[in-house]
């Protein structure tokens, strides 16, 4: 069965981001994830998840400057200092929540992307090594460029080739089916081939990435592939609500139901 985390960033915008918590509890939901911890204490997350008995699903390595528009930095040359103090700040807010998969972003490339190819291989090479000490999975995640212009990891093919070339046990893969979409298409034959790789997925709705009962997707049917193929990790609901959180929360029943 199909086990839903539902994402801080983008749901339950109508209350304050500590809030969001309950909200989600409140919603129904044993998981929760987001971009980013970093503007609160480790310890002041830890409570929310403890006193709403909620499970922390994923949250984002920090990717630069994100006000100024960066969007992460394992594949950006000349920043490999930085890249790993960035990664340092990580195991605070891990062994404070208790999650075991964090996902490290590649940056917007520019200029030399074969030097952008071998920086993120070594960073996140690096990066594993210091994830294993710590019990945690490193996740990569091919994003599209019409939403994320200029992002390095733009092609599943390049995901996974790096992390067949890793070799480490713990870099795995992060399968956004929005994304997958919108890149490629042919969302269940690539949830079949690349299954043994996958440790989260995400989903919303193509193209205007609202629920997943509307655009071009049959998520019913996406939801039935993963029953039947076994996958038992968390389904994250990264997806801007049409009008409303709590309103849009309908498509639960109604997709789940049907599997």
């Amino acid at each position: 069965m199909v086990k839903l985390a539902a994402n801080l960033t983008m749901m339950f915008n109508e209350v304050g981001s500590l809030d969001r918590f309950k909200a989600a509890a409140d919603a129904g939901f044993t998981a929760v994830e987001y971009l980013f911890p970093y503007d609160f204490e480790p310890d002041d997350i830890a409570e929310r998840l403890r006193a709403n008995g909620l499970e922390q699903a994923l949250f984002n390595a920090p990717p630069g400057d994100w006000a100024s528009g960066e969007r992460g930095l394992a594949a950006i040359p000349g920043r490999q200092a930085e890249f790993r103090q960035s990664i340092a700040q990580v195991f605070p807010y891990a062994e404070a929540t208790g999650v075991e998969r964090v996902h490290v972003m590649a940056g917007l490339s520019a200029g030399d992307l074969v030097a952008a190819r071998q920086t993120f291989r070594d960073n996140i090479a690096w990066a594993a090594e210091q994830f294993d000490t710590h019990g945690l999975k490193l996740l990569i995640e091919p994003i599209n460029t019409r939403d994320m212009p200029g992002y390095f990891l733009d092609e599943f093919a390049l995901a996974v080739a790096l992390i067949d070339e890793i070799g480490a046990a713990n870099v795995r893969l992060q399968f956004d089916i929005y994304h997958r979409q919108i890149l490629h298409g042919d969302v269940t034959v690539a949830l079949e081939t690349l299954m043994p790789i996958i440790d989260h997925i995400q989903i919303a709705g193509v193209p205007e990435r609202h629920e997943p009962d509307s655009g071009e997707l049959d998520y019913a049917h996406v939801f039935a592939t993963l029953d039947r193929l076994g996958y038992d990790g968390w389904v994250g609901c990264e997806y801007r609500p049409r009008a409303g959180t709590v309103e849009g929360l309908g498509w639960r029943k109604r997709l789940l139901a049907t599997h």
